[in-house]
Parts: structure tokens; sequence; C-alpha cells
């Protein structure tokens, strides 16, 4: 780890705060990590009554060492977002981070991106290079953020990954989840905390000839333009890469029409987790209107 890299890290760190108008700061005493589970608990809104942490439980990750900080805005003092992660195995060099929220009166500001950018700057200093994390696939705004606001690349497709979940968010549905590794040293990494995040154009890669594997159809319907085993079309050369196409607000979607949302869950699960998995593919980018970028790298089907 160069000296270089880690005040380039705290730099990104500062500017991100700044330009949130927050001040970032790790949290370890009870009231302030009990603040931040009123925080998640209020972003999440739980069904079943509990939590979406316990206090104990966080006490002892943050003298463990593990991470958690709270973004608190300068004007006001008030605790606007947070976030809380803990360790993998020792020789991954990897922090897991395991949840992040921003309360309603700090959207809009870029708060969630400072804090991530805090956490890899916190990180770096401890001689971590990677961070993990999981987030719901079909969330277009969470894709894009994850994807092309950090740079951070998806590894694998995790099926109902932490069951169904009676929350606000998660509707009481299945919790497929997408598995993101951060790699804090990576030309993407560094570029996308310096604000320079590059979005892919689905336009661009369609002129090169990538094939449309699913889209919304009619009605917001999920539309699969192929089967895996399709991709070799008209018996020529396999597509090398393929689009695959998520509802603009599937949140909205779970409250107005759960059958088609859940119709949605099972075509992206069919579509992506394959692909991931046995076609040895790899999303490479992440179209802000929607279309996942997948570069493949040998059969599939």
């Amino acid at each position: 780890m160069t000296h270089d890299l880690i005040a380039e890290a705290d730099e990104a760190a500062i500017r991100a705060a700044e330009a949130a108008g927050v001040v970032i700061r790790e949290l370890d005493t009870l009231e302030e990590l009990d603040a931040m589970i009123a925080l998640f608990d209020e972003i999440w809104e739980p069904d079943d009554g509990n939590s979406s942490l316990r206090l104990d439980m966080v006490r002892a990750m943050t003298k463990a060492g593990s991470y958690a900080s709270g973004a608190y805005d300068l004007a006001s003092g008030e605790l606007l977002g947070a976030c809380v992660g803990f360790f993998g195995p020792p020789a991954h060099a990897e922090l897991h981070s395991h949840i992040a929220g921003v309360r309603a009166a700090g959207l809009g500001r870029s708060v969630g991106f400072a804090l991530k950018v805090h956490q890899r700057a916190w990180c770096l200093r401890r001689d971590v290079r990677l961070i993990a994390w999981t987030y719901d696939p079909l969330i277009r705004r969470n894709a894009y953020f994850n994807l092309v606001k950090l740079g951070a690349r998806p590894v694998e497709y995790l099926r109902n990954f932490y069951g169904t979940m009676d929350d606000v968010i998660n509707g009481g549905t299945e919790t497929d989840r997408m598995l993101v590794r951060w790699d804090l040293e990576s030309d993407l990494a560094v570029a996308a905390c310096a604000g320079r995040g590059q979005a892919a154009s689905s336009a661009a890669e369609r002129d090169r000839g990538a094939a449309v594997l699913l889209s919304p159809g009619d009605g917001g319907a999920p539309h699969p333009w192929l089967a895996l085993d399709g991709l070799a079309l008209d018996g020529g050369p396999a597509a090398r890469t393929v689009l695959v196409g998520i509802p603009a607000d599937i949140e909205a979607m779970r409250l107005s029409d759960p059958a088609l949302a859940g119709a949605w869950r099972t075509a992206l699960r069919e579509a992506l987790s394959p692909l991931l998995s046995d076609g040895g593919g790899q999303v490479t980018g992440f179209d802000r209107n929607g279309w996942y970028v997948v570069s493949l790298g040998g059969d599939v089907g």
C-alpha cells in the first residue's frame, strides 16, 4: 500500500463529505450506535417489529475493530446516514459492508457516496484492499450507484440470499442479491472516487453487436429476447456481449403489482444467474437507463 494511494483516498473522502455537506466520523459509543440502528429502522421499517441490527452485536463488532460510521449534517448536526461493515477471512484482506442507508432528509446530496468513499479510505489505512457487499440487482439506482458511481464489480448472483424479508423496501419478496467486490486500488475505484465514474452505453454496445437477452416489454412485463442457448445467432459466432434490462422502479411495482414484480425477480434470476456462474460471464458496466452489460467468457446454456 503506497502513501500516495492512502493520501488520495483521504483527500477524496474529504471532498466527498464537503460536497455532501456532512462530516463523517466513526461510531463507537452506545448512544451513537443506538441512533444508527434507529436510522436503519426508519429507512427499512421492518414489519416484524425487530430492529435491523442488535445494539449489543454492533457494540461488540466495533470493539473488535469492525467499521461503523455516521454522516452528520454540518448545519444541524442531524445523523443523515450510516454504514456498517465487518471483516472477512484474514487472507482476503476484505471488509464486508453489511448495511448502509441514508434517511429522507439526506437524499439527493450524495451522502451515500461520501460514506462509501470514507469507508474506502478507512480500509486502505488498514491495508484492506477489497470491500464486498450485496445489493438487489432489480433496483436500478442501486445498480448505477454501485457499478458506476463507485466502480465496484459483480462477482456472484445469490438466490434468495437473506430469505423473505418483510420490510418497506423488500415488500415480503425473496431476496436475490448481487455480490459485488470493490477493488480499492483499481483505476476504476480511483476514478470513481474522484467523481469520474463512467456509465456504459447500451446503444454503443448494440452497435458493436451485443445481443439483448432481457428487457421491459408491453405493460412493463419482462420480455426475454433469447434463450441462453440462443446466443449463437443464426448458427454464427456467439455474441460476446449481452444486455440485460431491468424495470425503472421495481420498488413502486412491488406495491402496485406484486405479481409483476415477482415475474421480474424470476426473469432476472434466470438471465443473470447462469450467465455469471455457468456461463463465465462478467458484468462489465451499467447503463443509466437500466441495462447490465455482460461480457461472456465461455459457453452458456
